[in-house]
């Protein structure tokens, strides 16, 4: 069989296949569960990133660590990364006034997108046949061993740009001129945020559902719908940049809107790259390819 003739097997299977994958995830209610992850974003990003801000200025200069944080912010929301970037500033001004308390409020809120997240897993994952084992401590910690880890993250990513701009100055005092490449250029540093989005997303899809999910399906998982979130994230810059009329519609509102849909979005990409694992899954624990339908095949009677 030559390669063409394998392609033409193999596209009616694919197209069956994501056929099935979108049924499942419009019957799991995908696309509300999409808006609540959205929100949540939203309502967790701002708290996050400042907090962990607040917590990382104490080793590296905050002039670095903003520059470094904008970056990841563009991959969120892309369109208005700056606004959100202003409100983690205007909470870096108060921090004297966070205090413990204050401390504690960013930790909940900070946390509500990694709780949204694994309720909507879970209907995404819903599997009857495979007992729920997670224990009350575990999820309540999960949201924030993500968040450790997301801090952890952004550490190297700073530790990077930081040792990067000291072999700079200590070229620049030994030659006289800047090296080449000064510093991480933006493309270095967008680079090294899509494989921590990558990490993150099969992170979510290896840890946050119930059900034990296959490292490799995760891995797979997690790099499709990055680089699927990096191709829309382009597309979505360059439609609000030159087509869309979004002011004219919401006005003062406007920013608020396309920072949120952006975001559900994302959201959107996500849960369908879990939709696709929990198809592949379900088929996995009952031995059959991953192109057949299971609802389809005949139901063996015991007499």
């Amino acid at each position: 069989m030559t390669r063409f003739s394998a392609l033409l097997v193999l596209m009616p299977h694919v197209a069956r296949f994501l056929w099935r994958v979108l049924a499942a995830f419009l019957r799991n209610r995908g696309l509300l569960l999409a808006g609540g992850v959205g929100y949540n974003i939203l309502l967790s990003i701002v708290p996050l990133f400042a907090l962990l801000t607040v917590l990382l200025t104490q080793v590296f200069n905050e002039a670095l660590l903003l520059e470094v944080i904008g970056v990841q912010v563009q991959h969120l929301a892309p369109t208005h990364a700056e606004v959100l970037l202003d409100a983690v500033r205007a909470l870096l001004d108060s921090r004297d006034m966070i205090g413990l308390f204050g401390i504690v409020v960013l930790l909940v809120f900070s946390s509500f997108v990694f709780r949204m997240l694994e309720d909507a897993l879970a209907i995404i994952f819903h599997a009857p046949e495979v007992p729920q084992k997670r224990s009350l401590w575990v999820s309540v910690l999960l949201p924030y061993l993500f968040m450790l880890v997301l801090g952890a993250g952004l550490l190297a990513l700073t530790l990077l740009a930081s040792l990067a701009a000291a072999i700079d100055a200590l070229w620049l005092a030994i030659v006289g001129r800047h090296m080449p490449f000064a510093g991480l250029s933006d493309p270095l540093l967008n680079l090294f945020s899509f494989i921590g989005v990558f990490l993150l997303f099969s992170a979510i899809y290896k840890v946050l559902p119930v059900v034990n999910i296959a490292l490799r399906r995760a891995v797979v998982g997690g790099f499709v719908a990055a680089l699927l979130w990096e191709g829309v994230r382009l597309l979505l810059m360059f439609y609000f940049a030159n087509l869309s009329f979004v002011n004219v519609v919401y006005g003062s509102l406007a920013t608020l809107i396309v920072v949120l849909l952006t975001l559900e979005i994302g959201a959107v990409i996500l849960l369908l790259g879990a939709q696709v694992i929990a198809e592949l899954e379900h088929n996995a624990r009952r031995g059959l390819p991953w192109y057949v339908d299971p609802r389809r095949q005949p139901v063996s009677r015991v007499d």
